[in-house]
Formats: C-alpha cells, structure tokens, sequence
C-alpha cells in the first residue's frame, strides 16, 4: 500500500509569504526545499494575510486551511504567528485564546499542528511586548503538547537580522534573515513531527 501524501498548510503573516526575499523562497519555501528528501509525498499550501492579528488568524485559519486538506491525506497545519497584536491591542489573554482555539479546532480535527512563533520586529518597545506573548504562546502549544518554536529569543539581538530589518523598507528580513527562520524551524523537532530522520543531516 502506498504511503499517504502529507499535506502540510502554513497559515500565518507576510512573513510565512517570503516578502523581501529577493529570492522568493521565505522561510517556508526553505523548509520545504529541505523537507522533501526526508518526505517526498509532501504537499505544501501558504495561506498569508499581511499584518494580520491572531484573532484574524483564529477567524479564517482552519476554513481555510480545511479547504486543501484531503479524507486520504495526513494533514498537518502549521500556524507562523506574527508580531501583530502589539498594534491591535488585543491582550496576551485574548491572544491566547486566539491561538488556543486554532489548535483545538486541529486536534478535534485530528489535524498535528505545529507552531513557529513571531519573529522580532525593529522597535524595540514592539519587542518588549512581543517578548510576553511569545511566551503566551509557547505555553499555550505546549500545554497541548505541540512543537513551538521560540524565533523570537534567538533573533532578538542576531545582528543579521536586525540588519536586515533595518535595510528593507518594509522592515521584512532579506535572504540571511529568511535562512536563520528556516534554520530554527528545521532544527526544533520539525523532522521529529515527521517521524522522520533528516536525509541531507550530516552524519
């Protein structure tokens, strides 16, 4: 019997669409790239909405995203938080709880998701508040027993990154910011949700 293709749909801002990489690629793409020799039945789906907040998020996620699953496939949803709610106003609570409906709404689907959480943004007053719910989030997936990857703590003072940040109009990472995102996701137990082992992992 054949094996089941896996689809796999990422849901999430500007930055799980790739913007400001000149090489059109994101994070995602990268992920992707590195992902198919471990599972070549792999389908990837991106669904971004720009600067958009977890509540916006939480609204049209698995409507959307239940539209590319399939009854015969291993469906996976993976959510690229942003760094939005610190400009909407919504509270850690309610992002929370945003979040917290998504992944529920996936596991009563029997949906796995796996969480990649916001990256920083330049102003550093953004970033004090980005640091709370990031945590937020950490403990909401993680009380679920779902992958989260903490992007935030490691990216905060890289100085590529910030870099970055600074020289793009948008304040969108570049090629190196796109690669050090996809090292992070690839390297915090996205094979292990697999199942798999890495094929290109030097051994």
């Amino acid at each position: 019997m054949s094996r089941a293709r896996q689809t796999i749909v990422v849901v999430g801002d500007q930055l799980v669409a790739g913007h400001g990489d000149g090489r059109g690629l994101g994070w995602v793409g990268r992920v992707a790239a590195r992902t198919y020799p471990s599972v070549p039945t792999a389908d990837f789906y991106t669904l971004a909405a720009p600067d958009e907040d977890s509540t916006g998020l939480a609204e049209r996620c698995m409507p959307e995203a239940s539209r590319r699953f399939s009854p015969t496939a291993d469906n996976r949803l993976v959510l690229g938080l942003g760094a939005a709610d610190t400009e909407t106003g919504i509270s850690v609570a309610r992002a929370r709880l945003n979040v917290a409906n998504v992944l529920d709404a996936a596991l009563t689907a029997e949906v796995q998701a796996f969480v990649v959480g916001p990256a920083p943004v330049r102003d550093a007053d953004r970033n004090r508040s980005l640091a709370e719910f990031n945590t937020g989030y950490a403990d909401v997936a993680h009380r679920r027993g779902i992958p989260y990857v903490d992007t935030f703590t490691p990216l905060r003072s890289h100085p590529v990154w910030q870099r970055e940040l600074a020289s793009t109009r948008a304040g969108t990472p570049a090629q190196e910011g796109y690669g050090l995102l996809a090292w992070l996701v690839l390297h915090r137990g996205w094979f292990d949700w697999f199942g798999v082992e890495d094929a290109l992992a030097e051994s």
